[in-house]
């Protein structure tokens, strides 16, 4: 009897154990909407584990060519774990009313394919969730469009860049290959016991 009562206490904190390795934190702890569509993203289920690049994101600032290049660090490091979020917004007032030519801007001028969302309130108090939480980490509200918060893989490290700091900037790339490396540990024991 007391082996099995030792043993059904062991599975029963193993069990606690991966509930709680598999639940997010302030930033991922969410579902957002997509852009141009109805359906949301449980982000949690989707990135989690995943090395983050989230960006405020504007179709109508002299910033918007950043896309280009958003979307090539994305394509460069996709495959290493990172996962760019765009989260519009017209915080700023240069993001258009409708959703259809927000995505124009996005999909077809300048080809992103990394997951983008609904437009949102990046700043203040009706800021959604996820920049909430950017913002209580790191002291840091977007100053402008495209700032860019780079998220480590559990969300513990989270550094703030400022909308001049461009995507393939020397000193941007750095960290994220440094948060990309210290990810490797985490995602690498995630599929061994998968």
């Amino acid at each position: 009897m007391k082996k099995w009562i030792a043993t059904v206490a062991v599975g029963a904190s193993l069990m606690a154990t991966s509930v709680l390795a598999n639940q997010c934190g302030d930033i991922l702890g969410h579902s957002m909407q997509q852009l141009k569509t109805r359906e949301s993203i449980d982000l949690c289920q989707e990135y989690q584990g995943k090395t983050l690049l989230i960006v405020n994101t504007a179709s109508k600032c002299g910033f918007t060519p950043q896309f280009d290049a958003l979307e090539a660090l994305y394509q460069k490091y996709q495959t290493a774990g990172l996962v760019i979020l765009g989260f519009p917004s017209d915080s700023f007032k240069q993001e258009y009313d409708d959703a259809e030519k927000t995505a124009e801007v996005c999909y077809l001028t300048y080809g992103v394919q990394f997951p983008m969302f609904a437009s949102s309130k990046v700043r203040g108090d009706d800021a959604n969730p996820v920049f909430k939480a950017l913002i209580s980490k790191t002291g840091e509200a977007p100053s402008w469009n495209f700032n860019k918060y780079l998220v480590s893989a559990d969300e513990q490290n989270v550094k703030h860049f400022g909308s001049r700091t461009t995507p393939d900037d020397k000193d941007f790339i750095v960290e994220l290959e440094k948060m990309l490396a210290a990810a490797k540990p985490v995602t690498e024991a995630n599929t061994s016991s998968d």
